[in-house]
């Protein structure tokens, strides 16, 4: 049963990395310039999950983060020629950011997350309800 409990808290600890990743896209969807301050947008970030519950016990059962990746898909470009990163063309490259997809990540992540936390409570009254057979 303890087995049961520390899958669900690498379940927990997964989708709040992924939770986090998404927050850190939403803030980013208009950012056009790096921490250093060159013209570069921010590019899009993901989790990969990968069974297992941490990369040293790749057989116990859980889930864990492999890595956290950025995504590949091109910059969007908008015309805007009085902003301040436009090119001669008056066209600036936004991040690879749709909001609608992160929001459907965000909800599917918060619904991954209180599935793992409703595992761990029947697990806990599964280990309660025997306890008080067998005392």
């Amino acid at each position: 049963m303890f087995d049961v409990l520390d899958m669900g808290a690498s379940g927990l600890k997964a989708q709040r990395t992924r939770l986090d990743v998404i927050a850190q896209n939403i803030l980013n969807a208009d950012t056009t310039r790096s921490a250093d301050g060159k013209v570069e947008p921010y590019r899009r970030k993901f989790a990969t999950l990968v069974s297992g519950r941490s990369a040293g016990e790749p057989n116990k059962p859980g889930v864990h983060v492999g890595k956290v990746e950025s995504d590949k898909a091109p910059y969007v470009p908008k015309f805007e020629p009085g902003h301040p990163d436009a090119d001669k063309n008056g066209m600036v490259m936004y991040p690879n950011v749709d909001l609608s997809v992160e929001f459907v990540n965000a909800i599917e992540a918060s619904r991954a997350y209180e599935a793992n936390v409703n595992l761990m409570d029947v697990t806990k009254q599964m280990m309660s309800s025997t306890l008080r057979l067998i005392a």
